[in-house]
């Protein structure tokens, strides 16, 4: 190969690297978003379960529901 040519392919491959750094930073950040999402949905999972006890034992002591 020519010198132009090897010096064109070398400032290609420096654009794709650049490109699939940025690409792996984007990643990285919606990963760690993803996770915070993941136990927030977590905890309001908790609270749901423990209200949906709450209602049951209401129910229950109101005569709504058999035991």
């Amino acid at each position: 190969m020519s010198p132009a040519t090897e010096n064109l392919v070398l400032e290609h491959l420096r654009a794709i690297r650049a490109t699939q750094d940025r690409h792996s930073e984007d990643f990285r950040e919606v990963k760690t978003r993803l996770g915070f999402l993941e136990q927030q949905y977590a905890s309001i999972s908790r609270r749901v379960d423990r209200i949906d006890e709450r209602l049951d034992r209401v129910e229950k002591r109101l005569g709504l529901i058999e035991v």
